[in-house]
């Protein structure tokens, strides 16, 4: 896994050290010497360890599912949201990087395309009755900037480092031809401490230092661009 800035990385995993459900690179460490290579014996030795000493998987407090939004796939006659499918769920940290690993980051990902990671049984959609009353935090970044952030985010929401977090529904990436932008979407857009509480939060996971804005859906649906933020930071 390839992260553009390795001292904001560590920075992130010693933020959830103390997180029993934390993303951790499920790595075992062992008592080899440097350059010491186990022979056959030794293999056969560790293949039969007592099942107490077998790494168990660490769980996440929620499962999590990723969607993606194929632009080829979209149509101006279809409805909003029709070509949003799931491709996996995850619960445990190990299954997350497994994912995370193994998939395109925004920065490779196709123009108009939306990658989406929301708690299980939550559509990314405004009419997901979760998410009917909510709104979002948006950052913006020039494309092919975001794929840092993204994990960032992806690893705050899914590593229950906000102060609000049942607040949180999930995250997406817009990748445009000019920019890419994550949006991190709320329940309860009305309850102000909460949002602010964790746009502030986000910011700080981030170092992003641009202002953010927070727009409800509702005003998302009947404006459209023309909505305003409520919330500002």
């Amino acid at each position: 896994m390839v992260v553009e800035d390795p001292q904001k990385s560590s920075m992130t995993e010693e933020q959830i050290s103390n997180n029993p459900n934390r993303v951790v690179d499920n790595t075992d460490d062992d008592d080899l010497e440097e350059g010491e290579i186990l022979d056959d014996d030794d293999s056969a030795a560790a293949s039969k360890a007592p099942a107490g000493l077998v790494r168990q998987p660490h769980p996440l407090e929620n499962s999590w599912t990723f969607w993606f939004d194929n632009p080829s796939a979209k149509s101006k006659q279809a409805a909003w949201g029709s070509s949003i499918r799931p491709i996996y769920t995850f619960a445990t940290v190990e299954e997350f990087w497994s994912i995370y690993n193994n998939i395109h980051h925004p920065s490779k990902l196709a123009v108009g395309a939306d990658f989406h990671c929301f708690k299980y049984k939550i559509e990314p959609k405004w009419e997901d009755p979760i998410c009917a009353n909510g709104g979002k935090w948006t950052v913006t970044f020039p494309r092919g900037k975001s794929d840092t952030s993204w994990l960032y985010t992806l690893l705050a929401m899914i590593g229950e480092q906000f102060d609000h977090g049942d607040e949180i529904c999930g995250a997406v990436v817009n990748v445009r031809s000019r920019q890419e932008k994550i949006a991190l979407w709320t329940k309860n857009a009305s309850n102000e401490a909460a949002q602010v509480s964790i746009g502030k939060q986000w910011k700080e996971f981030l170092d992003y230092n641009d202002t953010i804005g927070f727009i409800f859906h509702d005003d998302a649906k009947k404006l459209d661009r023309a909505a305003k933020n409520k919330y500002v930071i």
